[in-house]
């Protein structure tokens, strides 16, 4: 499995955590190696602009579009989502445009449920609602139940052109895109290696799928 190194600090982190449910991520920027691999996962931290010219830098952008684009299994987190789309509010550089939609920055409101003004970024446990019942699922989130909590940290939303795309949702002053689906590509919002045994397991599910398929 090619572990994308998009220069975010938490690259480690996601490495460990695939690791310890007996995965073997490779962490590379060699466009062969990710070519190559039978499955594969972009994470990211920080800004639109600093990703997006990392990426640059070493010729990936058009390697990820190949790899998404012969079938085989992506799995996206946080930024790493963010970036599958045409373009982003946080900055001018634009997206991979793998998938359909822009991302926008999370207004700071009140929030009508609670009566109290929300912060952004959006940091911490939230729930989730997944839109399928869970035989419907992409296999990465087929054994993670209603209204489990992740955890998020972010200021921007991506908002997909195709609803269908929209896997889950959760709830911060207005209904945000939590996870995405779209054929082989998959993708979280929120960090599954900082959720504890849930963000494990979708890991852990993943690799399931991609075996499986491979």
């Amino acid at each position: 499995m090619a572990l994308i190194n998009t220069g975010a600090a938490n690259i480690h982190s996601v490495a460990k955590a695939i690791r310890s449910i007996g995965g073997s991520p490779e962490v590379t920027t060699d466009s062969d190696k990710i070519l190559s691999a039978h499955a594969a996962v972009l994470p990211g931290v920080g800004a639109n602009d600093a990703v997006m010219r990392a990426l640059n830098a070493n010729g990936l952008p058009e390697a990820i579009r190949s790899f998404a684009e012969s079938g085989r299994p992506l799995l996206c987190i946080c930024l790493g989502m963010q970036i599958l789309f045409d373009r982003s509010e946080e900055g001018e550089l634009p997206g991979l445009g793998l998938l359909g939609g822009e991302v926008l920055k999370l207004p700071q409101q009140v929030d009508s449920h609670l009566g109290a003004t929300l912060k952004v970024p959006h940091m911490g446990w939230n729930q989730i609602t997944f839109k399928d019942e869970e035989a419907e699922r992409h296999p990465a989130f087929a054994n993670v139940a209603q209204g489990m909590y992740f955890y998020f940290v972010h200021s921007y939303h991506c908002v997909p052109s195709r609803a269908s795309d929209t896997a889950a949702t959760a709830w911060h002053g207005i209904e945000i895109c939590a996870a995405i689906a779209h054929e082989n590509i998959v993708g979280t919002q929120f960090h599954p290696e900082k959720s504890g045994r849930s963000g494990l397991s979708i890991y852990d599910r993943f690799l399931d799928h991609a075996t499986a398929v491979s």
